[in-house]
Parts: C-alpha cells; structure tokens; sequence
C-alpha cells in the first residue's frame, strides 16, 4: 500500500494529463478549470486504496478513480448553480466566471466524460454501479432543495438525504476500487457500507465545522449554514430541542434577514451549545465512524491495508477542514 500522499499524486498527475479539445473554448475551459480548483480528491484515492488493498494495482482503478472524480466536480459544478454560489475553494464558481447556460452545459459534458472514463474498465458492473449511485446522488439533491421550502425536516429524512447526495459516492468509490481488483461480493459490499458510514460522519463533521471550525483551517466563513436556515443535524435537533423562549427564541432568529448575520450566527450557535449539540454531533459523527471501521474489520485484507484504511477514517472525521 503506498500513503495517502502518494495516492494524491497519482490522482492530481493523472488529472492534469486530461487532454480536452480546444474548441468550443467556452465549453472545455470551464472544466479544466473546475478540475484545475483541487479539493481532497478523496474519492479517487479510496478508488485506488481499495484495488490495492484488495489485490489489485493502483493503475488498474485509475480510469474508474478519475471517472468519480470528474462526477464528483460536475455535481458541485450545478449544485453552485443551483444554490447561486459564487465561490468554491476560494476561486469565483464557473456560473460566476462565465456564465450559467456555460456552467450547465460544461457540467452536461463533465457527466458525459465521467461515463467514457468508466467505460474505459469494459466491465458492466462497474458502469451499472456508478450510473446507479450517479441516479441516487441526483436524488439527494433533489430531497435537499425540497428541504428549502418545508418548515419541519426530520432527523432520519435528513440522515437519508445527505447519505444519498453524499455518502452514496465514497461507498461506490470504494466498491469500485475492489471490484477492479476481483474481490469477491462480500468484501466489496462491507467496503461499499464503509465508505456510506464514512461519508455520514465527513457530512456531520462538515455540519460542526461550519458552526465551530476555525474560518482560517476550515477554509470558509463560519455560520454559512445558520444564516441561511439550512437544514443541518444540528438546525433539527435545536428544532426538536428547544422549548418555552428559547424554541420562541431560536424561531425568531430564523426569521431574521440576513443584513444581521453575525448577530444570527452568534445567537443561534449561543443555542445549540445550551442545548447541548455541540457534544451531541460530535457523538453521532463518532458512532458514524465506529460502523465504518467495524466494516472495515470484516474484509479480508492485509495488516498494513486495514491500518491505512482505519488511519484515513480517524482522520477525517476528525479533521479541521
């Protein structure tokens, strides 16, 4: 098994050899910047960490890696649309940069790409389980924005939400990389459960870190989620929470515009710690990150695989960005 790092490299060097055509500039410019922005390239590495661990080489996964890679961004690429953002990893969006009718159809062209890279395996099963998880992803998205518009979420609606537009894509991730490698169905199967659990607690860690995180480390405003009343575990359960004129105040808040947002975001999060979920999401990222090891101990695979795979789960669900 070679270190995360080294799986990073393979990643970002396989990226930048992408070849795009050069014209219509105005529809390959926009992705290779999108490409060019980075991020934690997460999915691909567990791609390439699950072929190795399973058997495999790391060049074997590589086109698969890179075709989830280039989902992965086209999804944040509409979602940016959608959600009228007007920045990602601290560069201007592409609906920004250019425009939004640019934006979409880049974005129709990302998925398009995507699916020529996975078709590259010739393997049928690995092409059904992504275009699966792609439909189950759009899913999740559709269920977030349906979520804008409702006063009330429940936990359990929001937990399917953010394992569908989030988790579902670490587990094919995973799975992928094993079935590259010839594992068998259970080992790829408790491989694809891990990455689900992971990608549960990474979106709760996310939750956290927007209320607690360090702006500096976390690389974004902190008390996005606030100020905009989205519906995050924590917004929930301080819904669920509160009563007498802590609920009255905490509802006032959400009424308030957003000309006051460090007033709200000071205010709110003031709540959340009186109501104790400060603790309390950090429990269920925990109880999120047990399951994914306990998944982990039930594949077959070397001593040094399952201590890379257990690092890298400690890792990110308690990470600072």
């Amino acid at each position: 098994m070679l270190t995360f790092n080294q799986y990073l490299d393979m990643v970002n060097g396989a990226i930048a050899r992408l070849q795009y055509p050069e014209q219509p500039a105005r529809l390959y410019e926009p992705i290779a910047y999108t490409m060019d922005l980075g991020g934690k390239r997460l999915r691909p590495v567990l791609t390439l960490m699950a072929c190795e661990a399973m058997g495999g080489k790391a060049d074997d996964a590589l086109d698969a890696a890179l075709a989830i890679e280039m989902f992965h961004n086209f999804t944040l690429l509409h979602d940016d649309v959608m959600d009228r953002a007007d920045r990602r990893r601290g560069k201007p969006t592409v609906h920004c940069q250019w425009n939004d009718n640019v934006a979409i159809l880049s974005g129709d062209t990302m998925l398009t790409l995507a699916t020529q890279l996975m078709t590259r395996a010739r393997r049928f099963d690995l092409l059904d389980l992504f275009n699966r998880t792609a439909i189950e992803i759009y899913e999740g998205q559709q269920l977030d924005m349906d979520f804008e518009s409702r006063d009330t979420v429940a936990l359990d609606e929001y937990i399917e939400m953010i394992r569908l537009k989030t988790s579902v894509l670490l587990g094919c991730a995973c799975k992928t990389g094993a079935l590259a490698a010839g594992a068998g169905d259970d080992d790829a199967q408790a491989l694809y459960r891990m990455g689900v659990d992971l990608g549960l607690a990474f979106q709760l860690q996310d939750d956290w870190l927007d209320v607690w995180g360090d702006p500096v480390t976390f690389g974004k405003e902190i008390g996005g989620d606030i100020a905009n009343n989205k519906k995050t575990f924590l917004l929930i359960n301080a819904l669920n929470r509160a009563t007498g004129e802590q609920a009255t105040l905490l509802r006032q808040w959400l009424d308030t515009s957003s000309e006051r947002h460090d007033d709200k975001v000071k205010a709110v999060t003031a709540i959340y710690e009186q109501l104790g979920l400060k603790e309390l999401a950090q429990d269920e990222i925990a109880r999120y990150s047990r399951r994914a090891l306990q998944w982990l101990d039930s594949v077959k695979m070397g001593n040094d695989a399952h201590e890379a795979f257990a690092a890298l789960i400690n890792r990110l669900t308690r990470r600072d960005r």
